[in-house]
């Protein structure tokens, strides 16, 4: 389990090797989002606060990349955040979530993507539950997919 400052050094040193590499031009992103899942993923966006049905599903599963079907939480690490977008402590394996300086609403936060494709995740905080680690995924709804476990 990392720690928010182990974040923030991988944040300015660089990413582990993902996985494996999926990249696509512009027009076959198009091609296979939506038009929302697009400008969210390709394009940084975020969604509307509580717009997600994500974010009050707790059945068991995990929760992929919308863009390249990479499994990237699990059910298991989800919580109530009460910030109205699905939050996880923890990704499933260290190499599926890159980390990125951001300016988000006039602060310095940390960006969090997909290791696998680079789509736009959202961002990680360090105010998760205490007891599991004090991590927040604070993720766009619109960008996973859920799987069965």
């Amino acid at each position: 389990m990392k720690t928010f400052n182990q974040i923030i050094i991988q944040a300015k040193n660089g990413n582990p090797q993902p996985p494996q590499r999926i990249e696509k031009t512009d027009e076959e992103w198009k091609e296979i989002l939506t038009e929302d899942q697009y400008r969210i993923a390709r394009k940084n966006g975020t969604e509307r606060q509580m717009s997600s049905g994500l974010c009050y599903s707790h059945e068991p599963g995990k929760y992929a990349c919308i863009c390249c079907n990479t499994e990237l939480f699990n059910s298991e690490t989800k919580f109530e955040s009460g910030t109205g977008w699905p939050s996880f402590t923890e990704p499933v394996n260290d190499n599926v979530i890159a980390y990125f300086g951001d300016e988000f609403y006039g602060s310095s936060v940390i960006e969090v993507r997909c290791n696998v494709c680079n789509a736009h995740l959202g961002h990680v905080f360090d105010d998760g539950p205490k007891e599991q680690g004090g991590l927040r995924y604070c993720i766009n709804g619109t960008v996973l997919k859920k799987t069965e476990e």
